[in-house]
């Protein structure tokens, strides 16, 4: 084992010891299952390939013991706010339903962790402003912020030190035709509950798992560190 497996396998090890053992029980014998938030409006089942890459991922990577299936539940849903972890995402409206308003902020108020994707990769689309707008009626209109370059959730597992990883959607044009060097997100009592972008690493991560071979650079370890700083932040 060389000194790069080595450090992977201790952070991967101080992860799976970190995750609390009422998430845990939630999971049955996983420390991390993918849950991804059906909600009413718009079009929530994009990009169908992509939890599959980041599950072999954190298999590859980390000493998590990892659910290797997807699990789709509904926003509305209270088996939701057992989830160490919601994927949401999408090209159309977003307006939740009082039900799904509810379970929204009830899971982010309590220590849950929400990565929502803007499949359009655009400031002004049409998903990026009604979910936005949606946070601004949950948390109020300053909550949702850029995050810092130097965020932990940069360092959480792989080193990022230039902030977000560019997707190959912003650099052909797609969307806004920007390239986003931020993040953004909504602290609860200083932990990121909401990470929230408009690159759409969605449609980056969604392609058949034979073919991450031959990437010069695996662009799945962002995923990793997302889901490591869910877990153990």
């Amino acid at each position: 084992m060389n000194r790069a497996q080595f450090l992977r396998a201790l952070l991967g090890a101080a992860a799976a010891l970190a995750l609390p053992a009422a998430a845990r029980a939630q999971s049955g014998n996983y420390d991390f299952r993918f849950t991804r938030l059906r909600y009413q409006s718009g079009n929530w089942d994009v990009d169908a390939r992509m939890p599959s890459n980041v599950i072999t991922s954190l298999i590859d990577y980390t000493s998590l013991r990892v659910d290797p299936e997807e699990h789709v539940v509904d926003l509305a849903d209270p088996e939701m706010l057992s989830a160490p972890f919601c994927y949401m995402a999408g090209h159309k409206l977003v307006e939740f339903d009082p039900a799904e308003r509810r379970n929204f902020e009830r899971y982010v108020r309590n220590g849950g962790f929400v990565f929502a994707d803007d499949c359009n990769h655009d400031i002004d689309g049409l998903f990026a402003r009604s979910f936005e707008a949606q946070l601004a009626d949950i948390f109020g209109d300053a909550a949702l912020r850029k995050l810092p370059n130097d965020h932990a959730i940069y360092n959480s597992f792989f080193r990022f030190p230039d902030g977000p990883p560019t997707t190959s959607f912003e650099l052909n044009g797609w969307g806004d035709d920007l390239v986003h060097d931020y993040l953004k997100g909504i602290e609860i009592d200083g932990r990121l509950g909401v990470l929230y972008s408009n690159k759409d690493y969605g449609c980056e991560w969604d392609y058949d798992w034979r073919n991450k071979r031959f990437l010069a650079e695996d662009n799945t370890k962002f995923a990793v560190n997302i889901v490591v700083y869910a877990l153990t932040a």
